[in-house]
């Protein structure tokens, strides 16, 4: 079985489960309701909620004759916070090819245009 956070980004890979996930932060929806958008057959829909139920990402629970959706958020800010672990390496990453370019338009000779 695939740790929690290889299930979140593999799941969060589909543009399609991605656009569901956007859906469901706006509140709970059946499984029509989340279908509707897309030119696909209720199945598929049902094999995407499947990809994102098993990677903890929604919980589907039955009302009466409706399978209703819910966005469980926690394992996105476990993948958010695995990312942000990277942010202060980038900004300083970025923060050095700056001073590089400041340092090159400070030289005699042609500046670089940003």
């Amino acid at each position: 079985m695939r740790d929690a956070l290889s299930a979140t980004f593999a799941a969060l890979s589909d543009p399609t489960r991605r656009a569901i996930l956007a859906r469901l932060v706006t509140g709970d929806a059946s499984v029509g309701e989340l279908a509707e958008p897309f030119e696909m057959s209720l199945p598929s829909i049902s094999r995407h909620l499947s990809v994102l139920e098993e990677a903890e990402l929604i919980v589907r629970d039955r009302q009466a004759q409706r399978r209703i959706c819910r966005l469980q958020a926690a394992r996105l800010h476990e993948a958010s916070d695995w990312i942000l672990r990277y942010q202060a390496y980038w900004q300083t990453q970025l923060g050095a090819l700056a001073r590089y370019v400041d340092d090159l338009n400070d030289q005699p000779g042609e500046a670089i245009d940003e």
